[in-house]
């Protein structure tokens, strides 16, 4: 009997080491198998953007304003611009908007993809998507335009497509440029314009 209550006794000590580790080892068994998430592989690709952003000069939402020779006033703004790497002379910029208004109370709105600025020159090349709106009701698309920021001188780089109050035309080439004689602002279209007239409604 005593040798009964000694082994009895073993056994409930060693049951006490032994369900613990068992309990542990089952624990650990389950986190092992179960799905983790684990957002480690995300932490070298948000590096590598903090290092090319550290690296990379620009700025966000930049503003560009100035006055031309004959008193108009002249704004760039931009989402985005940096210098070019080639050359620091040149500016590119991305989501650009350039904002003229004139003495006259004519203004002029130009939208495009891109720009390169040259500040020497001071000029912009706006490339894509180039949209030329006036408060007098005309509309120009193209592909790309030149525009001067110290006078008021800007030519299409392709054909150009619009609207106005007078219809919709087409022609392979736009300037805008202020007539030397008059001091009034010219649009003019060459390279073969086309002309869709459409009269407007008059009141009986």
């Amino acid at each position: 009997m005593a040798r009964f209550d000694n082994f009895h006794s073993i056994f409930v000590a060693w049951m006490k080491i032994v369900l613990p580790l068992a309990a542990l080892i089952l624990l650990s068994t389950l986190f092992l198998i179960s799905r983790k998430i684990n957002p480690t592989p995300t932490l070298p690709i948000a590096q590598m953007d903090l290092q090319q952003r550290a690296q990379d000069l620009g700025i966000t939402n930049p503003t560009f304003a100035g006055v031309m020779e004959n008193g108009a006033e002249v704004m760039l703004e931009a989402r985005a611009a940096r210098p070019d790497p080639a050359d620091m002379e040149h500016i590119l910029a991305d989501d650009v908007r350039l904002h003229m208004r004139l003495i006259s109370g004519l203004v002029i709105d130009i939208t495009s993809d891109t720009a390169d600025i040259h500040q020497t020159d001071q000029t912009a090349n706006l490339v894509g998507n180039v949209q030329v709106t006036t408060n007098t009701g005309y509309q120009v698309n193209t592909a790309a335009l030149l525009s001067h920021f110290d006078r008021l001188h800007a030519t299409s780089q392709s054909a150009v497509t619009g609207t106005g109050p007078g219809g919709d035309f087409w022609a392979g080439r736009m300037q805008v440029r202020k007539d030397a004689a008059t001091g009034h602002t010219e649009f003019i279209f060459t390279d073969g314009v086309r002309l869709l007239y459409t009269p407007q409604a008059t009141k009986e």
